[in-house]
């Protein structure tokens, strides 16, 4: 089934934000420049297009002179119960370096664990399990 992919453009810092989220989430990165997509729309080591694959997948690259990159409001990525408690909150806590928490992962009066963080490149994460049985 296919689902939606992630593609973010980042203000110039799409390098470093891809190789951020393959150093958290595991995966393969992909980076292609400007110059190897033959784009002239600016600097030829930009990243033109990024590709992580992997249990999370994300994609992007850098705005072009005069494009917009990215600003989140009222928008969360989820990752409720993805991978197994141990693994979200190691994702979590890296996610969190230099990073806001807005809310820790923990258990909260539901009965499930949860947290939200956005990220030091402006991503907001929902992250979170069930109770185990």
């Amino acid at each position: 089934m296919a689902a939606p992919q992630i593609y973010v453009n980042f203000p110039g810092t799409a390098r470093e934000a891809l190789g951020f989220y393959a150093e958290v989430f595991g995966g393969k990165l992909s980076l292609y420049t400007y110059k190897e997509f033959g784009r002239t729309d600016g600097p030829p080591d930009a990243i033109a297009h990024g590709q992580l694959e992997g249990i999370v997948a994300v994609a992007g690259s850098d705005t072009p002179k005069g494009g917009k990159s990215v600003r989140f409001e009222g928008i969360m990525l989820s990752l409720l119960g993805t991978a197994a408690p141990s693994t979200l909150h190691e994702w979590f806590d890296k996610l969190a370096v230099n990073g806001t928490v807005l809310d820790p992962l923990s258990p909260k009066p539901w009965g499930a664990s949860d947290g939200q963080v956005v990220d030091r490149h402006g991503l907001h994460w929902l992250i979170g399990y069930e109770p185990e049985s």
